[in-house]
């Protein structure tokens, strides 16, 4: 009998400009949807500040890929919005929506009470509970309410080591993907 394995969602937190669409919106985009694709997750962005006329997941998958050269041109945003895997929220103001999972913070700074394994995260995921890894875009990171929010902290160095957003990005990816693969 084969394991059911929750769905495991990237979700990028916006701490840059709230009102303008920047480079670093860009940039971070390219290159959370290849690790999103390889790796078999959702990606959703909190507060992105897309231009107005664009609402569906794949007018904005459209827009961004127009603009960058990332990521293949951004064609595997494309193909995480036309499989219907990427999505654009607001701010949450009272919570994550429950269809996420459980929310789980990345961060170099766990609370010791909050603090989750890989191996833990991926033990979660084996028994069908869904999660949602947040990562801060720019330089402040999340801000506290959304630190609190998460249930549960994840340090995926060794050490408290920070590290820049698209380098914590793939190293959660992979680390989660080929930990996941070498326990079936």
């Amino acid at each position: 009998m084969e394991k059911h394995v929750g769905r495991a969602t990237i979700a990028i937190y916006n701490s840059y400009d709230p009102k303008a669409f920047r480079e670093a919106h860009r940039r971070i985009l390219a290159r959370a949807g290849p690790l999103a694709l390889a790796y078999d997750f959702n990606l959703i962005t909190f507060g992105f500040p897309f231009p107005e006329d664009l609402k569906l997941p794949v007018e904005l998958a459209d827009w961004v890929a127009s603009t960058t050269s990332i990521g293949e041109d951004g064609s595997y945003l494309k193909e995480l919005a036309s499989k219907g895997r990427f999505q654009n929220f607001p701010y949450p103001a009272k919570g994550l929506p429950p269809q996420l999972g459980v929310a789980v913070l990345t961060t170099c700074e766990p609370y010791p009470e909050r603090k989750l394994e890989l191996s833990q995260l991926a033990s979660m995921l084996e028994g069908g509970q869904s999660v949602c890894l947040m990562f801060g875009a720019g330089p402040k990171g999340v801000p506290k309410d959304m630190r609190e929010l998460a249930k549960h902290h994840l340090d995926i160095t060794f050490n408290g080591h920070s590290l820049e957003t698209c380098t914590a990005l793939g190293a959660v990816a992979g680390a989660l993907a080929h930990t996941l693969r070498s326990r079936r």
